[in-house]
């Protein structure tokens, strides 16, 4: 996504840092391009609000929930296999499916967590 416009910080570097921004773990310098590329770039920043929401909403609903250790571990693992760059297999057919929907209360809080998920492992 682009907004077509010429920026000092191009949207597509925004886009790919964004949950690092939300996250507050990017040195004050990239925060400051960020702010000033959300101030100059309406699409993007329409994005960051977006995500911005759905963090809050997954913290409202979820906030409270334990995390399964084991589901902790395999997140984390598939993070840093894609971080090195190494294949992640779609379903580790030795384990149980952990990323599975669970059934419970909130499946929209259960979407949009997986939804960050991804997004998280995709950095």
């Amino acid at each position: 996504m682009s907004c077509g416009d010429p920026h000092e910080t191009d949207c597509s570097e925004v886009l790919d840092h964004l949950y690092e921004f939300l996250d507050k773990e990017m040195p004050d310098g990239e925060c400051t391009k960020f702010e000033e590329h959300f101030e100059e770039c309406s699409p993007c920043l329409e994005k960051y609000g977006l995500e911005q929401a759905v963090k809050k909403l997954v913290k409202r609903c979820c906030g409270s929930d334990d995390v399964p250790v084991d589901l902790r571990s395999k997140v984390l693992g598939r993070i840093d296999l894609i971080r090195a760059g190494q294949a992640v297999p779609e379903q580790d057919v030795a384990a149980p499916d952990l990323l599975a929907p669970q059934p419970g209360p909130a499946p929209a809080a259960s979407e949009a967590a997986a939804a960050a998920v991804n997004e998280q492992a995709k950095k």
